[in-house]
């Protein structure tokens, strides 16, 4: 029996995509064992999306091999689909597995070690690291769940791909096209993870409002997304439905509509802006406006109440001058976010971006990225505060001890973290909903 550790970088369908392996692994008899400890076999499941996830990748893979240099290390996912030349030099890699062979890891790995055994290397062997096959994935790769790490909210991946092609991005190099999973594949797995007990889901994917686009009978915007959600929460045992990121271009007056006759649906929607300058989009072809963009807010907020908006920001784009960062800022102000995730412009060759003229010095992205997380941290409070005073619904995740006291943690349907005293002992319990009185803030991020 061989021990395999395992690593994850990056978004939730790389997490979900870690799962499946760690999964396939067992049923094969291989014994999961912490990243931190000696391990017959690492596999980093690698992240492209920053300069910063590229090198952490290496970073995680080097520590394997340093960790074991007896290990096989397994590098998997987007650097290795985006980075073959680096991949193919670096001697702590022996075994690279692009995006569309991670379903088959398992057998990917018998195979490797019986000819590292027979013959001391493996197939395809370049330098001293054996590559499979990276052409673009054009297939949807099945990996179905029967569990997750968490124990009470459950990600699965429904769509893999992205067409957008922004100008920064080398996700499209890394992922390929847009593929959807059968909505017969997805309802199989949530209505098993329900009945394991499983309250809630997230459904993800790298360009999730493009579910379905590809599929027969599918016509508009969303409206496959829509259709499966509709099936989704059907699902008895299930308690609430949770979606990734969106685009603006999403939410129509018919989307908001259907989604608001869901009750399950969490309203909590993570709307993806990355400027609130129009002149800015444009370069990053980004395909919509900041007219655009508040019209889907304002859908939402007309059919939801209150709910929770969340969005990404990247700052310090090639041309971004002081007068388009004050746009972006200005517009955060009138959206007012639950929570903005702010990250500075990260140059990735191959891109249009990465040859575009302007490119701002990383000391005016520190000090613009500074500005926005102290508006983040603001918006965020405001939006918690609102709590104060109110019950709320709060499914429990995990017990903690925070200042001093025992208390169960978890999130309400807008993703607010809420404690609630854990004595006495006997009262609650993991997986468990209940509604509390919330009275004040425990600490920066928790209400109580």
């Amino acid at each position: 029996m061989k021990n395999v550790a395992l690593y994850n970088l990056g978004c939730k369908v790389n997490s979900c995509e870690t799962e499946g392996m760690r999964q396939l692994l067992q049923e094969k008899g291989y014994r999961i064992v912490p990243f931190d400890e000696a391990a017959d076999i690492y596999i980093v499941n690698t992240c492209t999306v920053t300069n910063i996830a590229d090198r952490k990748s290496r970073q995680m893979l080097h520590r394997a091999k340093q960790r074991n240099p007896e290990a096989v290390v397994v590098a998997a996912g987007c650097y290795v689909q985006t980075g073959r030349g680096r991949i193919e030099e670096d001697d702590c890699i022996d075994l690279a597995v692009g995006n569309n062979r991670k379903k088959d890891i398992a057998e990917i790995l018998e195979e490797y070690l019986q000819n590292r055994q027979e013959t001391g290397k493996g197939d395809k062997t370049l330098g001293g690291t054996t590559v499979l096959d990276m052409s673009r994935p054009c297939g949807y790769e099945e990996l179905q769940l029967k569990q997750t790490v968490e124990h009470t909210r459950a990600y699965i991946k429904i769509q893999d791909g992205c067409n957008q092609f922004c100008s920064y991005c080398a996700i499209p190099y890394a992922r390929g096209r847009v593929r959807s999973r059968s909505e017969e594949a997805v309802v199989r797995e949530v209505r098993g993870l329900a009945e394991s007990g499983y309250r809630e889901i997230v459904l993800t994917g790298i360009h999730l409002s493009s579910y379905g686009a590809e599929l027969a009978g599918q016509q508009g915007p969303g409206t496959g997304l829509i259709a499966l959600l509709e099936k989704v929460h059907e699902i008895p045992g299930l308690r609430r439905i949770r979606l990734g990121s969106l685009e603006p271009r999403f939410v129509t007056e018919e989307a908001a509509g259907r989604l608001a006759a869901l009750p399950k649906l969490c309203p909590h929607f993570h709307l993806s802006l990355q400027s609130g300058c129009d002149a800015t989009l444009k370069r990053m072809n980004r395909r919509y406006t900041t007219g655009e963009y508040y019209e889907s807010v304002e859908r939402l907020r007309e059919r939801f109440g209150r709910p929770a908006i969340t969005t990404d920001v990247i700052v310090g784009f090639p041309g971004e001058t002081e007068e388009e960062f004050e746009a972006t800022r200005a517009f955060l102000e009138k959206v007012g976010f639950y929570e903005m995730h702010i990250f500075k412009y990260s140059r990735r060759a191959g891109t249009a971006a990465d040859r575009m003229p302007g490119q701002v010095p990383d000391r005016i992205k520190t000090r613009r990225s500074g500005e926005l997380f102290e508006l983040e941290r603001r918006q965020s409070a405001e939006f918690r505060r609102h709590y104060i005073g109110r019950e709320a619904e709060v499914l429990l995740e995990e017990r903690q001890e925070i200042a001093g006291g025992s208390f169960w943690v978890g999130h309400t349907a807008d993703y607010v973290k809420v404690a609630v005293p854990a004595e006495p002992a006997a009262a609650h319990g993991e997986n468990e909903m209940v509604r509390v009185p919330v009275s004040r803030f425990l600490t920066d991020e928790i209400l109580i």
